[in-house]
């Protein structure tokens, strides 16, 4: 017996955050779609998980439709992303902005489109979570192209809320702080920018995989039944202060 009415996708399920939640969603025993563009990747996840797999590229829109346009889906959590760079608003590179924006927040609205059309004609109701970031709520220098593309998610997630709820599909957003991977490591492993982000955050450590994929699968799950249209920070108090 599963908490949940049907299929759920993920995007991004080859990335740390995405393959967490897919892992803790098949604990549950939820039919999981992991998916993103990494063939290889996404494999081994389903050979580990007993997931499905499915590859497309979150920039087209072609490839959402063709991927998603006769998919039964209850449940959606949009995780795939893009980082960017690190430059302020005098340095950026307008390329690397458009890339933050198709992938992000286009992305994101495209999986939504064409997933919540399946959610509707399947009247079960469902959620969707868009996985956003604490860079939408709070300044973060150098975030300019990353901040500007989640802070626009956020808005898709709240719009998204209104106009899906009279299908019973929820809406709701998730704020990760710094997952100290390999990629976020260049950055925020420099004691000159991770010392003052931990001495600032009541928490005082950085955020593991496991710990935003598990509020993700609670937003999914019947215990959030009455939760739409709220953004969740899981960041250790970093913007409250």
């Amino acid at each position: 017996m599963t908490n949940y009415d049907g299929p759920i996708l993920v995007t991004g399920a080859s990335g740390g955050i995405g393959g967490a939640t897919v892992r803790q969603l098949r604990a549950e025993g939820a039919d999981v779609i992991a998916a993103g563009r990494n063939a290889e990747a996404l494999d081994r996840l389903a050979a580990e998980t007993g997931a499905r797999s499915l590859v497309f590229d979150l920039t087209s829109e072609a490839s959402v439709e063709e991927a998603l346009g006769d998919l039964d889906l209850w449940g959606v959590v949009n995780c795939g992303g893009f980082g960017g760079e690190i430059a302020t608003p005098m340095e950026t590179d307008i390329a690397v902005f458009d890339q933050a924006i198709a992938t992000n927040t286009r992305g994101a609205l495209l999986v939504t489109k064409y997933a919540s059309r399946s959610m509707i004609r399947l009247g079960r109701g469902g959620a969707i979570v868009n996985v956003s970031s604490q860079a939408s709520l709070v300044a973060l220098h150098g975030h300019v192209s990353y901040a500007a593309s989640k802070g626009a998610l956020d808005s898709i997630t709240r719009v998204s809320a209104l106009e899906l709820g009279p299908h019973g599909i929820r809406v709701n957003g998730v704020h990760p702080t710094v997952v100290m991977t390999e990629m976020s490591a260049f950055y925020w492993g420099l004691e000159e920018i991770g010392g003052p982000a931990l001495a600032r955050m009541p928490l005082g450590r950085w955020a593991t995989e496991a710990e935003i994929a598990a509020p993700i699968v609670f937003l999914l799950s019947p215990g959030a039944a009455m939760i739409t249209a709220v953004s969740l920070p899981i960041d250790g108090g970093y913007t409250a202060v």
